[in-house]
């Protein structure tokens, strides 16, 4: 255990006298709210000091080295299998540990922000699993980082329920078996500025990791699970390693057994494609498994090569199925990759959200039900859906591959030969780039930064759940085509900057409400779909305006 000197917070006006204790060199600049002291805990505020002054220099180094990355193939380079880890994928001997209790079998997973309804309703729906999302689906307002924690010790305790305006009232189904949490915390890109060490903003990532594992977390191994992560956006096995060495910190800082803690892998960028065996090697210890990020990984093809049209110019989103060249290898090789190494592969997110309309609910099943199918019969071992309504449908198909099997790790797909080429194969994706695409990439990219400025993360528009990483394909679509002079195959028009000024002042007149309420989220949208400087990630200037 790590010893620490403390001193009590000073009061801020706005905290109404709320106060927390502190390690030396730790402020907290947020408003200090109610119950707040039970995740703002002196063993959770010490170990964010403790993982900020050990990793945050090397967290700063790696994105740096993500930026000398883009460069590099904006300058004409590739992506390829790494010849330095050669000796990793060429061992035929080494495997991530079993399975840890709760995540055995994983056939359908819920995914969503940790609210206190949206909690209550995954946890309820009948899923194995529920990621808990502190990142894409989530916003970090500082309000929304501390209550989604005190929501998810509510959940594991079993005492969390909730009344909606309308009198509706949700809780815990008493006798079931509730599904397995799974925390997603922000990515390494993302800061925490309303926690301090020694003066420097710490990193979002360790912030929600560090309060979940030394309050919920804990309470999670008393239940006979125990702390389980999903971990997005990571580009290499270096950032792997990082929080391989975080888990070992946490884990002898609190007393627990190392392996303990589980992480499940998203592969969604373009770069750990490559380095999917190296990242399940780092993490093996600790690993649950990796999973197909279609979203972010279509957004991180786009980003990669932003610059390199047509070569690597996608058409309109909806038109990118999992079955065009370049998704289809990924996927395969996602599949056996993890199989060769006794680990879960688990598939992508079905963002179809039930209508009203039955037509259209119809058509939509249909969809996700061969996607579902294309995913069990390929090898994964279970999938996400991004609502309740869906995971029926999900548990069945894959239920109807694995029977009472609760995986098909022992699968190997040792037919799955993927080579870099097949993953560098966009120029292959059928479809077009129309003006009906553009005009929704506007739409949903400002509708989406509307709700996110004010403190929703997950969206349903058009009768899809939006989250961060499909609000990033949407503008950086727009990026891609203005950057590149791309002419819209439907209308012959060229894109350009006066277009997109067009398109988005029309698509918001055709909004709900004044257009006056949509004028930070349209300049938010400008600021990162046409700006001749490429973000990086549509949430940095965003979280720079939120208080």
């Amino acid at each position: 255990m790590v010893s620490a000197s403390w001193k009590k917070r000073e009061p801020d006006r706005s905290t109404e006298g709320q106060t927390v204790d502190t390690p030396d060199g730790l402020t907290i600049t947020g408003d200090i709210g109610p119950r707040a002291e039970e995740v703002l805990t002196p063993q959770a505020l010490e170990l964010i000091a403790l993982l900020h002054r050990e990793l945050d220099d090397r967290r700063l180094e790696l994105l740096e080295a993500r930026r000398r990355r883009v460069a590099d193939l904006a300058a004409g380079g590739t992506l390829d299998f790494l010849p330095e880890t050669r000796h990793i994928r060429e061992d035929p001997t080494w495997r991530v540990a079993p399975p840890a209790p709760g995540l055995a079998d994983r056939r359908c997973e819920i995914t969503g922000p940790t609210d206190r309804k949206m909690t209550i309703n995954a946890l309820n729906s009948g899923a194995r699993a529920w990621l808990a999302d502190h990142e894409d689906a989530n916003t970090p307002q500082w309000g929304a980082v501390v209550g989604g924690q005190l929501n998810l010790l509510d959940a594991i305790d079993r005492t969390i329920d909730f009344t909606a305006e309308n009198g509706k009232t949700y809780a815990l189904e008493p006798d079931d078996e509730l599904a397995t949490i799974i925390v997603r915390p922000r990515g390494w890109h993302l800061p925490e500025k309303h926690v301090l060490v020694d003066g420097r903003p710490t990193s979002g990532s360790l912030v929600d990791f560090a309060l979940y594992v030394a309050t919920a977390g804990l309470r999670q191994i008393e239940k006979g699970q125990g702390p389980y992560f999903y971990l997005p956006k990571m580009e290499s096995h270096l950032e792997a390693r990082l929080w391989n060495d975080a888990f070992l910190l946490a884990q002898d800082y609190l007393g627990i057994p190392r392996g303990t803690i589980r992480a499940t892998v998203l592969i969604e960028t373009y770069p750990a494609a490559f380095e999917m065996e190296e990242i399940l090697y780092e993490l093996r210890e600790h690993s649950a498994g990796l999973n197909a990020g279609r979203w972010d990984f279509m957004f991180s093809v786009i980003k990669s090569f932003r610059t390199r049209g047509p070569e690597f110019l996608l058409p309109d989103r909806n038109a990118v199925t999992m079955t065009v060249p370049f998704m289809r290898a990924y996927t395969e090789l996602l599949v056996s990759t993890c199989h060769r190494r006794g680990a879960h592969a688990i598939g992508g997110m079905a963002a179809f959200i039930p209508s009203r309309d039955e037509a259209v609910n119809e058509a939509a099943f249909a969809k996700v039900r061969d996607d579902k199918t294309r995913e069990a019969n390929d090898g994964f071992d279970g999938s996400w859906v991004a609502h309740p309504g869906m995971v029926e449908l999900c548990t069945e198909v894959f239920t109807s591959v694995l029977g009472d099997r609760p995986n098909q790790i022992e699968r190997t797909r040792d037919d799955v030969h993927v080579t870099a080429a097949q993953l560098l194969d966009v120029a292959s994706t059928p479809g077009e780039v129309t003006e009906a695409g553009l005009r929704n990439n506007v739409s949903v990219g400002i509708q989406y930064l509307k709700a996110w400025l004010g403190g929703l993360g997950a969206v349903a528009i058009f009768n899809l759940m939006e989250d961060a990483a499909t609000a990033e394909i949407s503008r950086s679509q727009v990026w891609q085509w203005l950057h590149n002079d791309v002419t819209l195959a439907d209308t012959g028009r060229k894109v350009t900057r006066e277009l997109v000024d067009q398109v988005v002042e029309e698509e918001i007149a055709e909004l709900p409400g004044d257009p006056a309420d949509y004028e930070e989220a349209r300049q938010t949208f400008l600021e990162v779909a046409v700006a001749d400087e490429y973000a990086d990630f549509l949430t940095l200037p965003a979280y720079d305006r939120m208080p």
